[in-house]
């Protein structure tokens, strides 16, 4: 392709970049909207709010499965195709899940989101390598990961602030609406993208078969992409295990109405925005530094929620902490290499977290109380900086050395 072809094409393949941006919001949020929604659903379906957290757990442990499982099966399938797929069956979970007139059939839309979840994230997150020049590869990530972040700390109160007008139902049908708008955008704006016949030289073992291949991406989990791995279960299950169970508690024990929970879910995602963008800039210099105080953030905010009454200033230090932990660990797995299936397999952990911190912290919260929840999402996080305090800074540097950098313009 010569320059002037790559000119021509840039605004056009920019719309793509936009365009899966909005589908991994789409996604994440649609994994999220439960969150903000537990009690109302629990109560319609008639089942208690620990048992309603399964509605995190089911899509949490199916995405995890999947990620990786979707990477290695249809690694010969034109990925334009297989997103549109996704997205096609994300809208018929949402659908159903809007519809479900029981509890089974709202967990079986949730498993199918799961699917969805785990493809697209892992697919989405190094298109940015196809779809730009090689000197915008940076940017074009960073945007595609945004829709991930963003979602991650929007998602709830979005879900929120529609139920609070409209009821749970509507949530669920808005993000069905979104899926189905996004599949003739997607179609439109993607160009091809061939499986293996082209892949990267980056991307081994792809004349391998499945199992094969995916034993050799087990064999190479060591160094800096196993801490990272290691961490992301950490931290992503110690705040899932508390922020499932959110609303129940400003509800239960800070006695919040409708109108105050709205607001302080709001302030929580403007502030996991903020969050997450600076921590971005900040994380592609080194994200060990940022790791660890967005986790003592993270530490903070949830032990001091049981002790204030209206916690809308610890709402908004967790979200600013949470906010950054996604892009953070983003930039540390694709520091430790691995390509597609590298990025599949941290879709798989954080995803895997999700579905362990949502399930703990219903046992917790069905055995225990919803202020003891907050307090196992805070130990967790302060272990989580301690892990990446004393993981090996010597190794970790020498494996970045040797590892390509995706989408972080390198500093010399």
């Amino acid at each position: 392709m010569t320059m002037t072809d790559v000119s021509a094409a840039t605004p056009a393949r920019w719309l793509a970049v936009f365009s899966v941006s909005v589908g991994t919001f789409t996604i994440v949020t649609s994994e999220m909207l439960p969150v903000g929604l537990l009690t109302s659903i629990a109560a319609t379906l008639g089942v208690s709010d620990g048992t309603a957290g399964l509605m995190m757990s089911a899509p949490g442990l199916v995405a995890a499965a999947s990620a990786p499982v979707l990477a290695i099966t249809t690694r010969r399938l034109d990925r334009r195709v297989t997103l549109l797929g996704l997205m096609a069956l994300l809208a018929v979970a949402n659908l159903v899940g809007a519809f479900a007139p029981s509890y089974p059939v709202m967990l079986a839309a949730r498993v199918l989101t799961g699917v969805s979840i785990g493809g697209f994230w892992a697919f989405a997150a190094g298109l940015g390598l196809r779809l730009v020049p090689e000197g915008a590869v940076g940017r074009a990530t960073s945007i595609i990961l945004a829709g991930v972040s963003v979602a991650s700390v929007l998602g709830v109160p979005v879900g929120t602030f529609i139920s609070s007008f409209a009821g749970w139902r509507t949530a669920f049908i808005s993000m069905g609406v979104l899926a189905l708008a996004l599949i003739p955008l997607l179609a439109t704006t993607l160009p091809s993208l061939p499986g293996e016949s082209r892949a990267r030289a980056s991307e081994p073992l792809s004349h391998e078969s499945p199992a094969r291949a995916s034993e050799g991406w087990i064999a190479r989990l060591s160094g800096p992409l196993k801490v990272a791995l290691v961490l992301t279960v950490l931290i992503v299950s110690g705040h899932f295990a508390a922020y499932t169970y959110v609303r129940p508690f400003l509800e239960q024990v800070s006695h919040a109405g409708p109108t105050l929970v709205s607001a302080a879910l709001l302030l929580y995602g403007a502030a996991g925005v903020a969050g997450n963008f600076a921590a971005g800039a900040w994380a592609a210099r080194n994200p060990k530094p940022v790791l660890i105080t967005l986790a003592v953030l993270m530490a903070l905010s949830m032990a001091a929620l049981p002790l204030i009454g209206l916690p809308l200033i610890v709402l908004v230090v967790w979200g600013l902490g949470y906010g950054g932990v996604g892009v953070t660990l983003q930039l540390w797995i694709m520091r430790s290499g691995g390509g597609e299936m590298g990025t599949a397999l941290f879709v798989g952990a954080f995803n895997v977290s999700i579905a362990l911190g949502s399930f703990a912290g219903g046992r917790v919260v069905d055995g225990v109380s919803l202020s003891a929840v907050m307090w196992v999402g805070a130990a967790l996080a302060v272990v989580s900086a301690a892990v990446t305090g004393i993981s090996g800074r010597e190794r970790t540097s020498r494996f970045i050395k040797g590892s390509r950098l995706i989408g972080v313009p390198s500093r010399k």
